[in-house]
């Protein structure tokens, strides 16, 4: 997030609803951690929440662009596909793409759900609080 802020004056963290992802949280509460790890980012850094498709919400907030992470080559080939598709879609926008840094490009969230899922450590990938919810998800404990 902060390299994006060296690069916008305000950044929006989208979450997608209708994602084809097996999420281990809700929407609300992806939301709500989210927020909770941006809180140092003050006023520059919103979570939202979108349903539909990502290019008709950066259209319908006027943005004019959107950013991606791209991790593993996995994640950028869906990424760069993505990115293809919102052009043809609609032109008007750009898609940018922040590659991570060296110490995490092997990290995707699926390679954390399966650690967590079959009892491995993930408070060294996620915040610990959030390593700990996750935990208690796993284990059908109430958060």
């Amino acid at each position: 997030m902060g390299r994006a802020l060296q690069l916008f004056d305000e950044v929006v963290l989208a979450i997608a609803a209708d994602s084809t992802k097996k999420s281990l949280f809700t929407l609300e509460e992806r939301r709500g951690l989210a927020e909770k790890a941006l809180v140092d980012f003050g006023a520059r850094v919103r979570v939202t929440a979108f349903s539909g498709l990502l290019i008709d919400y950066v259209q319908s907030e006027n943005y004019g662009r959107s950013c991606a992470g791209c991790g593993p080559s996995r994640t950028l080939n869906l990424n760069s596909q993505m990115a293809l598709m919102n052009r043809k879609l609609n032109d008007s926008i750009e898609t940018l793409f922040l590659m991570p840094r060296g110490a995490y490009t092997y990290l995707s969230s699926s390679i954390i759900k399966e650690i967590g899922r079959l009892g491995g450590d993930v408070s060294a990938f996620v915040p610990p609080w959030s390593a700990k919810r996750s935990m208690r998800k796993y284990h059908g404990e109430k958060p």
